[in-house]
């Protein structure tokens, strides 16, 4: 990439015919736009780690604790709301900058805090961040990203979130383990180590800010904007010269009307929204239905409430965040083989058998101390069940979603549909959140057995309303106006 915002041309590629091999370029810039997710991933899970050491510091109780731990989902759904308009209006790139300022913000107030209401400020602030990352970045990509790649290249933007929670429980794990008494112990650069956890952040946030200054422009932006010889530079850079002209001119007619786009926009015969937004916005919040980030955020808590150490508790969370990165690559690869429904159909009944063994071993566990506590045949059931669970979400639902939310809308109505959606499944991920601790104070297993609900419910839902979109191209969506729609 050049320091001006471009990629530079590969050597021994032929004026009149492009970059020799424009997939990389598309790759390159969808990995530095996916950098966002990853900033997503690590600045939702960094708490894992600091939830009992906030708890104990600040002695809060629990439902204060699920609003400290949720409160970063109500910024999420804010900023996910306003990421597409705005991205509409100044362009996905500026977005992105603003997002990587909000991480640095969130980050450091985060680490600084002194109670749990400016916590509470600044993980809201960090979810502005989080929410407007979830939409621009899969838009960005979808829309550098040539058809017959795109699949794969969307998924990036779930790898790199996984990537992120990875990153963040690890580091976690680590700054516990030097640190004098675990996350409530003392850094041995100074302060409490659970502050530590938090100012890990500020590292990647720099370096997205920085990357997004070297990115260039999303083209179906630019042609939107009427800049249409800068798109043409940039799909230089991804395609072959010779088809440039015509992605340009096909742009252009999926791009009839040249107001801003409105939220009227969205409205269609039935409740309020058009089918296809409505296909969006449940897949959204049935993949927060199903319970995932109950793993993401509570994990390490979890384990210690079933009688793991906190140590164990870390490095389980930890087991369960590889096993998510390794299965979305699993996903990468197969996602533009075998298309997108049969992955979400087979992801739902991973899900629903996987959570139904962790509902019967929480629900029959004996109680100890008003705790219920696994045996030497119900603990590693659990856990092989709780990965395989993970294992059916990164290989399915994780990814597919976030590459359906980018290349399932219209080019007219896709960045304020994906806010639609966006912000619903923050909401359903903060509802999923905050109700955790009080839901399982009354049983695990009560817990449990209502996201096997969910996960049954998704695979019909599929079944029954939910297009694939293997292969198609962007400026194809128009016809996807109904959810009977099939390839």
């Amino acid at each position: 990439m050049t320091a001006s915002g471009g990629i530079a041309r590969p050597q021994g590629s032929p004026e009149g015919e492009g970059p020799a091999r424009p997939g990389a370029v598309a790759l390159l810039l969808a990995s530095a736009a996916a950098v966002g997710g990853f900033l997503f991933g690590f600045d939702s899970s960094v708490i894992n780690g600091a939830v009992e050491a906030v708890e104990g510091q600040f002695d809060l109780t629990p439902f204060v604790v699920g609003f400290v731990v949720s409160s970063a989902l109500l910024g999420c759904a804010l900023g996910a709301w306003v990421a597409g308009p705005l991205g509409d209006r100044v362009g996905r790139v500026r977005v992105m900058l603003i997002t990587a300022l909000l991480f640095v913000i969130s980050a450091l107030g985060s680490a600084l805090a002194v109670g749990p209401a400016d916590l509470i400020v600044w993980r809201i602030t960090g979810g502005l961040a989080i929410g407007a990352a979830s939409v621009i970045a899969p838009a960005y990509i979808a829309e550098v990203a040539p058809a017959r790649l795109r699949g794969r290249l969307g998924s990036l933007q779930q790898l790199a979130i996984v990537l992120g929670i990875f990153t963040a429980l690890v580091a976690d794990y680590v700054i516990a383990r030097v640190s004098d008494g675990g996350a409530s112990g003392r850094f041995p650069l100074g302060g409490t180590a659970w502050r530590w956890m938090f100012a890990s952040e500020l590292v990647p946030a720099v370096l997205y800010g920085v990357i997004a200054l070297t990115i260039p422009e999303s083209p179906r932006y630019l042609v939107k904007k009427r800049r249409t010889d800068e798109a043409r530079d940039v799909l230089r850079r991804v395609m072959r010269r010779s088809e440039v002209d015509a992605k340009v001119e096909e742009i252009s007619r999926s791009l009839a009307e040249a107001r801003p786009v409105r939220l009227s926009d969205l409205r269609g015969p039935r409740l309020g929204l058009l089918p296809i937004v409505w296909v969006g916005v449940l897949l959204s919040v049935f993949q927060q239905f199903v319970g995932i980030n109950v793993i993401f955020y509570y994990s390490t808590s979890l384990w210690q409430s079933v009688g793991f150490s906190e140590g164990d508790a870390l490095f389980t969370s930890v087991i369960n965040s590889l096993v998510n990165v390794v299965f979305t690559l699993v996903a990468i690869a197969l996602i533009d083989r075998i298309g997108r429904r049969p992955l979400l159909l087979g992801g739902a009944a991973g899900m629903a058998v996987s959570l139904g063994v962790l509902a019967v071993c929480f629900a029959t566990a004996p109680v100890v101390d008003g705790e219920p506590v696994l045996g030497d045949v119900a603990g590693p059931v659990a856990l092989v069940a709780a990965n395989t669970f993970v294992a059916s979400f990164a290989a399915t639902w994780g990814p597919v979603v976030w590459v359906m939310l980018g290349e399932m809308f219209s080019n007219f109505i896709r960045a304020s549909a994906l806010a639609v959606a966006a912000a619903a499944q923050w909401i359903a991920n903060f509802l999923i959140t905050t109700t955790f601790p009080a839901i399982s104070g009354v049983s695990l297993g009560l817990a449990y057995g209502l996201y096997t609900a969910f996960s049954v419910s998704a695979l019909l839902f599929v079944l029954r309303a939910v297009p694939e979109t293997k292969g198609r191209e962007l400026e194809e969506m128009d016809a996807l106006t109904s959810p009977r729609a099939r390839a």
